[in-house]
């Protein structure tokens, strides 16, 4: 197949060279795009080099099956026309489509058919936290179904780029060197510290980045009376989210049962032995493709409630892996 990455010099770029490597995935030619600050950089795949061309208006995907994207919102917007207009896919990790009616958001474990319905040749792929949670909803969801979601976010500084992974590292080497430490990514120093703060506020009081987790959740599990609750906080962690998640369901769910259909479940893995002190944390999840999920338990406050955790790679899961297991159902269930 061809493909091109469109934001390649980025971490999310990056990862994407990566995960299709790791993954296999059937490339036949590759091409690079990115800003004009990042043209006429070269990286290595399969043993070759690729140089990185500036993005353009004009035919450049004209011969491109899959497009993966991941340069910001505004640039998908400004160049999807460009992108699609030859019959391309574009699979977007920005947020610009995802909750347009007709493109797909899309999680292969939950809803890999929606992927097959894009008029627009546009498949948006959801926020990272949004990703790592309905993964580990479904199961449950599949059980009995879920009438609500209260969620509270533990996000790495992964999530705002490489350049805040970079200001994570050097806060903490200034602080151990006694230097003031430098903060531009983040509303305050986030080394030593946690931010309840992700995105920009809305007028009910909840972030952009928490009200993501709200509509997004409805549309990928097709559930419009599904309601969901997000707190979204920054924690000093390189690359992994955690979570933690309490829900209802309409019919009482048993821990065994939920257990149960976590080990059964597609891109889950289950870390659950409080006695051993074994739980998902993002020291270890940290590089890993699954979604981690520990500490299951029943809601001592709600009869029809279970309460876990759930962890996985921020970049990985929650960005680039998402966006090539797309490719790859599209691959593996064309119709």
């Amino acid at each position: 197949m061809n493909i091109a990455i469109v934001g390649a010099s980025g971490a999310v770029g990056q990862e994407f060279l990566r995960v299709l490597q790791e993954q296999d995935f059937p490339v036949d030619n590759l091409l690079l795009f990115g800003s004009k600050r990042s043209a006429g950089s070269s990286y290595t795949f399969r043993g070759k080099e690729y140089v990185v061309r500036e993005l353009t208006h004009g035919d450049d995907f004209k011969d491109v099956d899959i497009v993966f994207t991941s340069a910001g919102a505004g640039v998908s917007r400004e160049y999807a026309a460009d992108i699609t207009r030859h019959g391309a896919v574009m699979i977007d990790n920005s947020s610009a489509f995802r909750m347009d009616p007709d493109v797909p958001l899309v999680v292969p474990e939950v809803n890999g058919d929606d992927a097959f319905n894009t008029p627009r040749n546009i498949i948006a792929n959801p926020n990272c936290t949004t990703i790592q949670m309905v993964v580990a909803l479904k199961p449950i969801h599949d059980i009995s179904p879920i009438r609500r979601v209260h969620v509270a976010t533990y996000q790495a500084a992964s999530g705002a780029g490489a350049a805040a992974m970079d200001e994570l590292v050097g806060q903490h080497s200034a602080l151990s060197d006694g230097k003031e430490p430098k903060v531009e990514k983040f509303a305050y120093q986030l080394a030593y510290n946690v931010i309840p703060h992700i995105d920009v506020f809305t007028d009910n009081g909840y972030t952009k980045e928490e009200m993501k987790m709200y509509h997004e959740t409805k549309k990928i599990m097709h559930a419009p009376s599904l309601e969901v609750s997000a707190t979204c906080v920054r924690v000093p962690v390189m690359r992994a989210h955690s979570e933690a998640v309490w829900i209802e369901t309409e019919s009482p769910v048993g821990v065994e049962a939920a257990r149960e259909a976590f080990a059964k479940a597609q891109g889950v893995v289950v870390v659950d032995n409080p006695a051993d002190k074994l739980y998902p944390m993002p020291l270890f999840v940290a590089n890993a493709d699954p979604v981690y999920v520990g500490r299951i338990r029943a809601d001592i406050t709600n009869d029809r409630g279970l309460s876990f955790w759930v962890v996985g790679d921020q970049i990985k899961k929650g960005a680039a892996l998402n966006a090539v297991q797309i490719a790859q159902y599209l691959i593996a269930h064309k119709k």
